[in-house]
Parts: structure tokens; sequence; C-alpha cells
């Protein structure tokens, strides 16, 4: 249903909710366990490639924390419902490969600073 003044919503059936939150918890607890061995990390981390292809402009160490960190929002939405950390997670990442995909952006954000750059507004 949509709203003027508010975000929309929809009504679903209470069963069906739960199975999928029964899925998104098995599903973060199959990463969680692939997670923790070596060949896991390498699959999780193959599977983070292709399901995020900016990560290319990425290191490898970089890429490994990303999947961990995901790894890491995923269990928590399932486990805790923090939904929007997941969210946060990948757009921090991206974020970070739309810097180092640009060169003169990196060269910047790589640049020392001096001095104080004033006050920064929260936009919301």
């Amino acid at each position: 249903m949509t709203h003027r003044d508010a975000d929309d919503f929809y009504l679903t059936a209470v069963d069906r909710e739960e199975e999928r939150d029964e899925n998104l918890l098995t599903a973060s607890r199959m990463f969680a366990a692939l997670s923790r061995s070596a060949h896991g990390v390498q699959a999780i981390t193959e599977a983070v490639t292709e399901v995020f292809p900016w990560v290319r402009h990425l290191s490898q160490a970089e890429r490994l924390d990303f999947a961990a960190e995901l790894t890491g929002a995923l269990s928590d939405a399932a486990e805790l419902g923090i939904d929007v950390t997941a969210r946060e997670v990948v757009a921090g990442w991206r974020a970070t490969a739309r810097i180092k995909a640009d060169n003169d952006l990196y060269a910047q954000a790589l640049a020392p600073t001096q001095g104080d750059f004033g006050p920064v507004e929260a936009i919301a």
C-alpha cells in the first residue's frame, strides 16, 4: 500500500514471514560455517566477487575483509533482526571501490592533509 507521507508497506501472512526469517537464518549460518575454514573463506570471497563486480577495484585483503564484514552483518540480520547493517557494509565498501576505481580520487585520498577543515554537517 502506498502512503503519501510515509514508507510504503505490504501485508503478508505471519507464517510466510517466519519462513523468510528461517531461510535467512539458515543461509547466514551456512556462510558463518564456511567462514571458519580456508576453503570456505575462499569460496565466500569468490562469491562476493561474482555478486559485487565492483570489488575488482579492491585488493585481495580488502575483499577478504568485505566478505568477513558482510558475513557478520548477515548474521546480525538473521540472529538479531538488525537489517540495516548489511546495507551499510555494502555501501561502505562500494564507496571505497568507487574511490579506488578513479585514479585521481584515489591519489587525493592518499595525499597527506593539514589543518582543520571545519565542521561537518550531517546529511539526512
